[in-house]
């Protein structure tokens, strides 16, 4: 008599949800400035965080216009949380952030070199979340790190300080070559990690997948792209 056939049971997969550090708010025209402070972005937006300096006015910024910006910071360029798109310097923003990548993508290239790709962290993360119990949380972190390119960065990481560390939560980008990984810094620049657009529409990406990023980057920039000169944002990091 055969052998009854095994049964098996697949996990399910489980989809971590994405990480959300700053967002973007496209301010409704009949919100008042004075509705635009940190301690009520919870009531207007349902959002709990603070304001963040991240855009740049544009140079051409008159000082009467100084008004209509959100946080105005002094210097060259001068940062803010936001303001009327038109007196934003969005595409500098971009040219900036791509040009910072460039740079940070040869150090990786250089601190990397001889090591293989490495698995990202959400496919560790993802596998924990489908069965805790037999894939520990303490098991998918070292596996992780394990290896050699990801103890390549973090040996980097560890003798070097601020600004030249390399990002393991972009490791992803990076490893899609430094021409992507420029467009995945110069699009986030100005789109964040998220968006709420007038409507009160939340965009977001799915997960930290590089794939489910650069849907939210597609559809954040070509909204940012065709909105009105006129249309107020504002950052805010979470």
């Amino acid at each position: 008599m055969g052998k009854s056939p095994r049964k098996v049971t697949h996990t399910p997969a489980v989809t971590p949800t994405a990480t959300i550090r700053n967002m973007i708010l496209c301010i409704p025209d009949e919100l008042p400035r004075e509705a635009l402070t940190a301690h009520q972005l919870d009531r207007n937006f349902g959002v709990q965080g603070t304001l963040s300096a991240q855009f740049w006015a544009t140079p051409a910024l008159r000082l009467w216009q100084h008004r209509q910006m959100i946080s105005l910071r002094k210097g060259r360029p001068a940062s803010c949380a936001g303001g009327p798109a038109k007196l934003l310097d969005l595409d500098g923003m971009r040219h900036a952030a791509g040009m910072g990548a460039g740079i940070r993508h040869q150090l990786f290239s250089r601190v990397v070199h001889g090591t293989r790709n490495a698995t990202a962290w959400h496919v560790y993360e993802s596998r924990h979340l489908a069965d805790p119990q037999e894939y520990p949380w303490d098991k998918a972190v070292a596996d992780f790190n394990n290896q050699p390119r990801v103890n390549a960065i973090r040996m980097h990481n560890a003798a070097t300080y601020g600004a030249g560390q390399i990002g393991l939560n972009e490791l992803e980008m990076y490893q899609a070559g430094c021409m992507a990984y420029q467009h995945h810094s110069a699009l986030t620049a100005i789109a964040g990690d998220a968006l709420i657009t007038t409507e009160g529409t939340k965009l977001g990406p799915a997960s930290d997948a590089m794939a489910d990023r650069v849907t939210y980057l597609e559809q954040a920039n070509r909204l940012l792209a065709a909105i009105d000169p006129d249309q107020r944002l504002l950052a805010v990091a979470l």
